[in-house]
């Protein structure tokens, strides 16, 4: 009888352990990693794993990474296509953080294969081709040479710009039954910084202009009453008025495709940093209440690829608007009311720890070398869906280091 009991006795021990202990490990499983940690730790990964990316490419002189295919292999693209300057900025970010020689001469490497680039007057990209590169060469190393692209892809992007329609024109055709007379995207209020940027650099005030009047015609034609915003609009070229408004990468003509709704974000923030105009600030809160409003934002953060996909929660969700928001709300706080402040980066922060989990991050050495996975470029051509993106990358990295300047760890 005895024995039975200290029997029992050993495995009621043995049972209040095991529970005291796995009990202990779930806990700390749920404990959440200050954020600091995150974004360094986040910030480390993407300087190895872009450092890898640069390997893979260096005998490829005329090659910068732009996508994977349905396999996971690696995807690039030429200087002309509208993603290549991210790669190069996001290498420019990371030496920002680490201070590496190596990286350093990586980015310039890789910033040098866009050159040709600041005379691309066929398209309105010119601002993501050069200023990502080129601008954020200058800004790190205030290496006069890097200014003439600047200055160049400025004069470039203003040959685009119509006193007609008050706009600059984003691509020469398209649509859907080539009815695009005069198509104006909301991704164009990201290259108006280019042109912000050059109006005070090189004392000109036409820069500035342009992109004011832009930014006005915009605010004036793109948006919903409820602030969401269209992907195109086709200006008539007689009356300057918008003939059509259509979403031609999202869900629908009405619905909000949310990687437009990110663009339209980070367009007007960067708008007020240059300006300082109420209207412009007004417009990015009212964008980012939309954003963070919306029923269909899920707790994570990262939204689906359109607000108003029929089937969600089951589509696909897009690291790269994501990663754009994110950014956009960084900067965007230290402009607002204390109130809008604190909701913009507790949502900015959400969006860093999910970003840099293993549920959007990639491992080291995976997926051609990318770092964020589940991006999608063009979903209703079936093109980039569901993989990694060179600018989901880029502005994920923008992120983290605006997250850790304002913070100042």
């Amino acid at each position: 009888m005895k024995i039975i009991n200290k029997k029992n006795t050993f495995f009621l021990i043995i049972g209040i352990l095991f529970m005291v202990f796995g009990c202990r490990k779930n806990a700390v499983k749920t404990i959440e990693q200050p954020i600091e940690t995150i974004v360094n730790e986040s910030l480390e990964f993407s300087l190895q794993q872009s450092l890898k990316m640069a390997e893979s490419l260096k005998d490829k002189p005329n090659l910068l990474p732009k996508t994977t295919d349905r396999f996971g292999n690696l995807e690039t693209c030429n200087s002309s296509w509208w993603v290549s300057g991210f790669f190069p900025g996001t290498l420019w970010y990371l030496y920002e953080y680490s201070n590496n020689k190596e990286v350093e001469k990586w980015a310039n490497k890789y910033t040098l294969r866009v050159k040709d680039q600041q005379f691309t007057t066929d398209n309105h990209d010119v601002g993501f081709m050069i200023f990502c590169s080129f601008g954020n060469a200058y800004r790190l190393t205030k290496d006069e040479a890097y200014l003439e692209a600047i200055h160049n892809a400025s004069k470039s992007l203003s040959t685009r710009f119509n006193t007609t329609t008050k706009t600059i024109k984003s691509w020469d055709s398209g649509g859907p039954n080539n009815n695009w007379q005069y198509p104006v995207i909301i991704d164009n209020m990201m290259n108006l910084e280019l042109l912000m940027w050059s109006a005070e650099k090189f004392n000109s005030p036409e820069f500035k202009n342009i992109a004011n009047t832009h930014a006005n015609t915009t605010l004036e034609n793109h948006f919903r009453k409820d602030n969401s915003s269209y992907h195109v609009i086709s200006y008539d070229t007689i009356t300057g008025k918008a003939a059509l408004k259509q979403t031609a990468q999202g869900y629908n003509n009405e619905s909000a495709w949310a990687r437009g709704q990110a663009w339209g974000l980070y367009g007007y923030t960067i708008m007020y940093r240059f300006t300082k105009s109420p209207e412009y600030l007004k417009q990015a809160e009212n964008i980012a209440s939309f954003i963070l409003n919306h029923p269909n934002l899920p707790e994570d953060k990262i939204p689906f690829w359109d607000f108003n996909a029929p089937n969600i929660p089951d589509t696909y969700k897009d690291a790269s608007a994501a990663s754009i928001m994110c950014a956009a709300l960084i900067e965007l706080s230290t402009y607002t009311n204390s109130a809008n402040s604190a909701k913009y980066l507790k949502t900015a922060e959400t969006q860093i720890r999910s970003l840099s989990s293993p549920q959007y991050r990639n491992a080291l050495g995976n997926n051609a070398n990318f770092i964020l996975k589940h991006g999608v470029g063009h979903l209703p051509a079936n093109s980039e869906v569901d993989v990694p993106l060179s600018y989901a990358d880029y502005y994920f990295v923008e992120a983290l280091m605006r997250y850790k300047k304002l913070k100042g760890f």
